[in-house]
């Protein structure tokens, strides 16, 4: 019997592509207009500053339970299914947004994002287990680019939606809602099931568990985890607050979107079109020093940011920070797809979501503290973070520079019980 043959890699990388650019784009009209939006339903303009810190940490909080059961349901059940998921949910989070007219319906909102999150580790493992091992490095950076792209196109329609066509965000949240669905039946229709060569068998907390103890019990995933984790929580902790940042630099109120539609859309396309160079360029020289270089490429952007002294100056420093992101992301996809065990790898991809989640919540949680000391105090903050972040990169690269160890190569399976994939 012939094996199936497995699907044209670069079809999946296109389908996925489109799934996490739609994602980015309804998420980044979450940063981009919550303010507006929080302004429509009655909070006063002195609230928000507060109230978007602590919706962001909720952005994460209810997910954070489920992040070791997707990756298992994935391999156990359908990656297709579990990646189609996250789109209808996508779907009502954007539609609750719209459809709110209280403050407290935008925090229900926030809890259903963590049902949402999930996907991107499994779409990942599927693109590692089709794409050619030469050919690795430059479809993650293409990959890890859809994001980014999709939050820089979220605020530019939004904007245009607004300021344009005199809509409210609502609107702007309704269209995303539309737009996820759209995705969603599109996965149903055209994405293959890419099942992984070895399949867990047995209860799924029993899976979860060991998947959970395998990777924490890896000392590169571990490194990786760490730095991946601080970078997130100076992401996190700016993020919230970029949108305050420009309407304070060109003195608009939230009632309108000023620009940010510039500086959250078309300078992060901008950056993020950059972003396969790192691919490229880790292809030849290696993923360590590449992530190393982009860590503190992004420190250097975020204390630039409170210094400008105008809109345009907003913008170069945040595409330089997208940029260097989207590369930080794609180098840690990299290695854990390269050096995490087979039987292990989807597993591991999908727990990438522990440290960005617990970045997610303590990140705006730190933003909302700091930014009692003043606005552009959290960007300055944020970048001492990244500069932290940098140490414990270089750390990481001087350690495990020779590749995987003997300890971690050796380390036992996760899966209490596997079966391979028949052909």
């Amino acid at each position: 019997m012939n094996p199936r043959p497995a699907p044209d890699w670069h079809s999946l990388l296109a389908l996925y592509w489109v799934t996490s650019f739609i994602e980015g784009l309804g998420v980044a009209q979450i940063y981009a207009f919550l303010p507006n939006r929080l302004t429509e339903v009655g909070l006063s303009a002195s609230d928000v500053g507060h109230f978007v810190g602590v919706l962001g940490a909720l952005f994460f909080l209810s997910g954070l339970p489920f992040i070791p059961l997707w990756g298992v349901w994935a391999d156990k059940y359908s990656r297709k299914a579990v990646i189609i998921r996250s789109a209808l949910v996508e779907a009502v989070v954007f539609g609750v947004v719209a459809a709110s007219q209280a403050p407290w319906q935008l925090v229900v909102a926030m809890l259903l994002v963590g049902f949402q999150l999930g996907n991107s580790g499994v779409m990942m493992a599927a693109i590692r287990d089709v794409t050619p091992t030469h050919r690795l490095g430059l479809a993650m950076g293409f990959f890890a680019a859809s994001s980014p792209l999709g939050f820089g196109a979220g605020p530019v329609l939004g904007a245009f939606m607004i300021d344009g066509l005199h809509l409210t965000s609502a609107a702007v949240f309704a269209v995303a809602a539309a737009l996820s669905i759209g995705v969603a039946l599109l996965l149903a229709v055209a994405s293959s099931e890419v099942r992984p060569a070895i399949v867990p068998t047995g209860s799924t907390l029993s899976l979860a568990s060991a998947a959970v103890r395998g990777v924490l019990s890896d000392p590169i995933v571990r490194w990786l985890f760490l730095v991946y984790g601080v970078v997130f929580v100076g992401r996190q902790m700016s993020a919230q607050y970029l949108v305050l940042l420009v309407h304070d630099v060109e003195h608009t109120s939230l009632v309108v979107a000023g620009s940010v539609g510039l500086v959250l859309g078309v300078a992060p396309l901008v950056g993020a079109a950059c972003s396969p160079v790192g691919g490229w360029v880790a292809d030849r020289i290696g993923f360590r020093p590449v992530m190393v270089a982009s860590i503190a490429g992004i420190s250097i952007a975020f204390a630039a940011l409170p210094l400008a002294a105008s809109v345009a100056l907003l913008a170069v420093a945040y595409g330089v920070a997208i940029a260097f992101q989207t590369v930080v992301g794609a180098m840690v996809s990299g290695l854990l797809a390269t050096e995490v065990p087979g039987e292990r790898r989807s597993a591991t991809l999908n727990l990438i979501y522990l440290p960005l989640y617990l970045g997610g919540i303590t990140g705006p949680a730190i933003g909302a503290a700091v930014f009692t000391e003043g606005l552009r105090t959290v960007f300055y903050v944020a970048a001492g973070v990244l500069v932290l972040a940098t140490l414990l990169a270089l750390a990481f690269a001087w350690r495990t520079g020779g590749g995987r160890s003997n300890v971690a190569a050796t380390a036992a399976s996760p899966y209490v019980g596997v079966v391979r994939r028949p052909d």
